[in-house]
């Protein structure tokens, strides 16, 4: 009884995409708390709803002939509760309306504006490609530096506008520029498999994906790779070994052992809780990190 009311929880956290913008708040409050500066709810609160909505509409407007015979449970959980992602959806949308028009500053709203678009971009069939209306995901490699990018910017970008805007903070442009470097590395790092497991999809639907291009080996070992810079920028800018650079260390690690682990055969729960989770476990690192070092 319990066990199955677990999984049922579990499943409504991850597939209804709750947990997903769960995460995208963490990785605000990495950087809030990478740059020293109290975090503002309404900015948290934006990142929410924003990621709630993309990821909501990213799987509406994917979907499939036959959802309820789809090889994905997400899938055929999503189109099962048809109704409730509406909803979640459509309240997404009112409550952004009032958190980007009056808390968020004029800088915030044209760079959200500019990042929604290419989160909608990114499904939307508005190119032609080859006789073929395709979305920006269609255009060969761009798939995964354009989520990437979109998360660098919602989650460092944003949080960094918003704190020069408000408190009158100024950021250094070096800070600035390596913070959005590492975190579009490691967003990198872990979007890379969710690739490699669609990987005989994405040929069959045409997507140049990563996988697609450079085949499944390259592809982890890019992964690698892409954590590996991290870790360099990480050490090599930052003045001596700090306790968040303890606690990123330890979460890079964490994140290249289970990518390592990780395979086409492994079910999407691995994907969804464990390598997006790796975003929520950042924060968790740092928070326990901090107060391990001021209580010991």
């Amino acid at each position: 009884m319990l066990k199955k009311l677990g999984s049922a929880i579990l499943d409504f956290l991850l597939f209804s995409n709750f947990f997903i913008a769960i995460c995208a708040v963490a990785q605000g409050l990495v950087t809030y708390h990478l740059l020293k500066v109290k975090p503002s709810e309404y900015v948290l609160a934006f990142l929410f709803f924003s990621t709630l909505l993309i990821y909501n509409l990213a799987v509406l407007l994917a979907k499939p002939k036959d959802p309820q015979n789809s090889p994905f449970k997400r899938v055929r959980w999503i189109f099962a509760h048809h109704r409730l992602t509406i909803s979640t959806t459509l309240i997404a949308a009112l409550c952004l309306v009032p958190l980007g028009l009056l808390y968020l500053s004029f800088e915030a709203k044209l760079l959200m504006v500019f990042v929604g678009l290419l989160a909608v971009a990114y499904n939307i069939p508005f190119l032609t490609l080859n006789g073929k209306k395709i979305g920006l995901r269609n255009i060969p490699g761009i798939k995964l530096f354009l989520i990437a990018f979109v998360w660098a910017s919602s989650c460092v970008l944003l949080p960094i506008v918003e704190i020069e805007s408000t408190l009158q903070i100024q950021v250094p442009l070096s800070e600035t520029v390596l913070l959005v470097a590492k975190r579009f590395l490691f967003i990198c790092a872990i979007t890379v498999p969710f690739d490699i497991r669609d990987l005989f999809q994405d040929k069959l639907y045409e997507l140049k994906t990563i996988p697609v291009i450079l085949g499944e080996k390259k592809a982890w070992i890019f992964c690698q790779a892409l954590l590996l810079v991290y870790l360099l920028l990480l050490v090599l800018f930052t003045q001596g070994i700090t306790i968040d650079v303890v606690a990123l260390t330890l979460t890079v690690l964490l994140t290249g052992w289970l990518i390592f682990k990780s395979n086409i055969k492994r079910n999407e729960y691995f994907y969804f809780f464990y390598l997006d989770g790796t975003m929520l476990l950042q924060y968790v690192m740092l928070l326990a990190c901090s107060y391990l070092s001021t209580y010991l």
